[in-house]
């Protein structure tokens, strides 16, 4: 997954305003105790790091 469909799926779910709060605040245990953008720093793909904000935040299946 491209980091932009990435930035565009959280915009879609969350609003653009909170996707970005909610990646730089929300520490979650999928991501190994990281954020987003800290995730996304160490190098995790973005498929993963889609696939845990999903987990963490319940984004329903036909959404993911």
């Amino acid at each position: 997954m491209r980091l932009t469909i990435f930035w565009e799926r959280m915009a879609e779910h969350f609003g653009p305003a909170y996707a970005d709060s909610f990646a730089r605040d929300h520490v979650m245990s999928e991501l190994g105790g990281r954020t987003v953008y800290e995730a996304l720093d160490a190098g995790w793909e973005t498929k993963d790091v889609w696939r845990a904000v999903c987990a963490a935040a319940g984004i329903p299946a036909e959404r993911r």
